[in-house]
């Protein structure tokens, strides 16, 4: 998947689509919150992926994109669906089990900070300058503060759900990493879809033995949050993501790291009256302030098809 140059403008159709893409992947954590209410985690994360799977193929052939005749892409969307999709989707959604919408967030926009670090141990032209350790710096700092002392002392469920969280923000970086050089020369819509169909190969059948078959007997609500998340949090999300990439460049994409987690803390409060506590808000601003440090620092190449959200691409 090509890389594209980050750019210093952006135009007023990014702006609308930079905030419509905040939108989608922010209420990813209010629909998996409301999902769980009937339906298991592995149930929610199976049928988001296979659905954006199948979504986005029907795109790729509406279009008549060109398919990867060459069969070692195979392994590579197995291993990019695992990373970037299996993996993250069900540590997140586990992880809202025990934690809030609007915290699970602001955790997830770790995700930014471990592409960093884990781009510089990887590439050599993806060195740790100054400006970037401290945004890592920061950025673990806001992290921490965010999860609050409490955490420190004693372990609990919440405590697991936190470290869930920010095992989705790992998997999502190492993500990127392996996505700049496997998926490399695939349309965007291709490589998505091909990953999310890598995601539901390892979701499915484990789906299906712990959860059983969906019987989609749910209430409305739930129906509704599982066809949002994949319909709009995977599939839509991608294509609007792509779209971006293509008019404002990888650092002004960027910028919707920032977005997601106040779109989340408002559902959260709207739908179930979340709360957070001071530490969560002092730790996104100080993770925020990180994140725009590392905007800042020079940047010779960023993996285009890595995937927040529920990002590299973040798929919240």
């Amino acid at each position: 998947m090509s890389t594209r140059p980050s750019q210093t403008r952006i135009s007023r159709l990014a702006w609308l689509l930079l905030g419509a893409l905040a939108l989608i992947w922010g209420t990813s954590f209010l629909s998996n919150r409301a999902a769980l209410a009937e339906a298991g985690v592995l149930t929610v994360v199976g049928l988001r992926v296979l659905g954006g799977a199948i979504l986005l193929w029907l795109w790729v052939l509406a279009r008549h994109l060109p398919l990867p005749r060459d069969p070692r892409y195979i392994l590579r969307f197995l291993i990019m669906g695992a990373l970037n999709n299996a993996i993250p989707f069900s540590l997140i959604v586990w992880g809202q089990k025990h934690i809030d919408s609007g915290l699970a967030a602001i955790l997830n926009a770790s995700t930014a900070v471990f592409a960093v670090v884990i781009a510089a141990l990887v590439f050599a032209d993806e060195k740790l300058t100054f400006n970037k350790a401290a945004g890592v710096a920061i950025g673990f700092l806001g992290v921490v503060l965010a999860i609050g002392p409490e955490a420190l002392t004693g372990f609990s469920l919440a405590s697991a759900g936190h470290l869930a969280v920010i095992g989705a923000s790992i998997a999502y970086g190492f993500a990127g990493a392996y996505a700049r050089r496997a998926i490399r020369g695939l349309s965007p819509e291709v490589a998505a879809a091909g990953m999310l169909t890598g995601g539901a190969v390892w979701i499915v059948p484990m789906m299906l033995y712990v959860d059983g078959v969906p019987g989609f007997d749910w209430s409305a609500s739930v129906l509704a949050s599982i066809g949002w998340l994949a319909f709009g949090c995977s599939a839509l999300a991608y294509l609007v993501y792509y779209r971006i990439l293509a008019m404002a460049g990888a650092g002004n994409l960027s910028l919707v790291t920032l977005l997601i987690p106040p779109v989340a803390i408002i559902a959260g409060w709207a739908v179930y009256a979340e709360q957070l506590a001071w530490n969560a808000w002092a730790g996104f601003a100080v993770l925020a302030a990180g994140l725009v440090l590392l905007n800042r620092a020079p940047r010779q190449s960023i993996a285009a098809g890595a995937k927040s959200g529920d990002g590299g691409a973040d798929a919240r």
